[in-house]
């Protein structure tokens, strides 16, 4: 898994498609502001992760991420339910939705969710 900053490089990255270091920190949101030679760190952590892969154009190496969004999240989101939850999605969910935070607005929106896989699994 990554860790707190990998993730949030990887989110900028992930938001601009691909990018050198300076695009990537353009990227990041305004209350993180951090050092050109860390970014470069990081990113350069990422590559020998196999998070991403550069390529040099002109003077600058260009990062793009070999792992999509979306992989990390169903990645990240069994590891948690797997460490935290016993293995159990619906500890999981139920935990989340139990979260007082939850409006009924987005409860409705959980609800439809789930109702359309329902859907989709019987169809």
């Amino acid at each position: 898994m990554l860790t707190d900053v990998e993730l949030e490089l990887m989110i900028a990255l992930w938001q601009i498609g691909s990018g050198s270091v300076r695009e990537v920190m353009a990227a990041l949101s305004g209350e993180s502001k951090r050092a050109y030679t860390s970014v470069a760190t990081i990113m350069k952590i990422l590559d020998d992760k196999g998070y991403v892969t550069s390529e040099r154009q002109d003077r600058s190496l260009i990062y793009t991420p070999t792992v999509k969004r979306s992989e990390y999240e169903g990645k990240s989101l069994k590891n948690l339910s797997d460490s935290l939850f016993g293995g159990t999605p619906t500890a999981l969910v139920a935990r989340l939705v139990d979260n007082e935070d939850l409006t009924d607005e987005m409860i409705q929106e959980i609800k439809a969710i789930i109702e359309t896989r329902i859907r989709k699994d019987d169809g």
